[in-house]
């Protein structure tokens, strides 16, 4: 029987790794934006799924209905975080290969 060539796979596995490092840079300098209400309510988040921005038109804020911005808002938040999501499961994709890696993404 041939035994599988282990130098050759860790030095695979040591690739992956680097090349999965320099993705998750590239993530947190990747920004996209969820938005609510029109546009009244925009939050930006980068592909590390960390919001880092929320824009808010004064025309969605009413005092008299604070829970119609915070809904706006949750929806937003949501969208951002779940267009970062899958920007990052496309970019990890493209190093794994497709491969499900649980705790990665």
């Amino acid at each position: 029987m041939n035994q599988p060539d282990m130098g050759g796979l860790f030095q695979q596995a040591q690739k992956m790794q680097k090349d999965l490092k320099a993705v998750q840079d590239d993530l947190k300098q990747r920004i996209v934006s969820g938005e609510s209400g029109g546009g009244m309510v925009k939050v930006y988040a980068n592909g590390s799924q960390e919001v880092v921005k929320v824009e808010i038109e004064p025309e969605a804020v009413d005092p008299d209905d604070v829970g119609m911005l915070e809904d706006l808002l949750l929806v937003a938040i949501k969208s951002s975080l779940e267009k970062a999501k899958e920007l990052s499961r496309e970019e990890m994709g493209r190093v794994t290969g497709g491969l499900d890696l649980p705790g990665l993404f």
